[in-house]
């Protein structure tokens, strides 16, 4: 059973859903980074996504857009995130890793070579943004072999007929984009994801999360309730960016206020009725 798959299971037979945490990779340093992602699970984090830094992230918002510009100032590259990978690896056997990103840095890199270093590396699963599930079979049956799943987005204007050909390439969990836009603008009302998610359940027996757009501990918990997880990123990656100096260094606080945010987010989660 991959970590993904055993991780919901765990969840499920705790009655509880799932706090998936995003951070970009080395924002705003390597060092810095890899700290803050080894406290994820400590502060409460039960999956962890890891964005791969890349200069033209169209689905992200402003806040997630800076953060890719830190990283990539910082030194960001993808071998340089496949190892930050191994270097948390090094402590944690257990925690999910999932990459989330774009596919010009995968193919620059070589999709086969990807794949193999990604899994070796300690990674479970792949969100990429801009490969739609007609275009699957550029990266699907290397991951597949490389035992990565790969996670597809679902968005409100996902209609029927086109629901299970997404479903069909998805494997982990299916991320719910509960808005129609960028990440980190807004947020769903509840009304809406409590009439979204039974349709998404109809095609698919993987487990659900929420994400684009929830940002406070009572939306993460509303979230976790509605479906299998809560997704948050943009509200830590703010939290982060906030914490920063004038020249955009991380200052002696900056891993404390991400992770007691991520604690006040768990908290939450777990104390939502499913």
């Amino acid at each position: 059973m991959s970590r993904i798959a055993a991780k919901f299971a765990q969840l499920k037979a705790e009655g509880r859903g799932a706090l998936v945490t995003y951070l970009q990779a080395y924002d705003p340093d390597p060092k810095t980074s890899l700290a803050i992602i080894r406290g994820l699970p400590g502060a409460g984090a039960d999956i962890i996504e890891v964005g791969v830094p890349f200069t033209d992230p169209m689905a992200d918002g402003p806040a997630i857009q800076r953060a890719a510009q830190r990283a990539l100032k910082a030194g960001a590259t993808l071998p340089g995130v496949l190892a930050l990978v191994r270097d948390f690896r090094s402590g944690d056997d257990t925690t999910p890793v999932v990459l989330m990103g774009y596919y010009n840095p995968i193919l620059s890199y070589g999709i086969d070579r990807f794949c193999v270093d990604a899994a070796a590396s300690g990674v479970d699963g792949l969100i990429i943004v801009d490969v739609p599930p007609e275009e699957a079979d550029e990266i699907e049956p290397q991951a597949k072999a490389a035992g990565l799943d790969l996670i597809r987005l679902v968005a409100p204007t996902t209609d029927d007929e086109r629901l299970p050909r997404v479903l069909r390439a998805t494997s982990g969990f299916v991320y719910y984009v509960s808005i129609t836009g960028i990440t980190g603008t807004r947020s769903a009302a509840k009304d809406v994801l409590e009439a979204a998610i039974p349709r998404i359940r109809r095609f698919t027996d993987l487990p659900i999360a929420i994400g684009f757009g929830v940002r406070t501990p009572q939306q993460a918990a509303e979230a976790a309730s509605i479906a299998d997880g809560a997704v948050v990123g943009t509200a830590i990656v703010d939290t982060l960016a906030a914490s920063l100096d004038e020249q955009g260094h991380a200052r002696p606080e900056t891993m404390r206020l991400v992770l007691d945010q991520v604690r006040g987010l768990a908290e939450a989660v777990r104390s939502a009725a499913r």
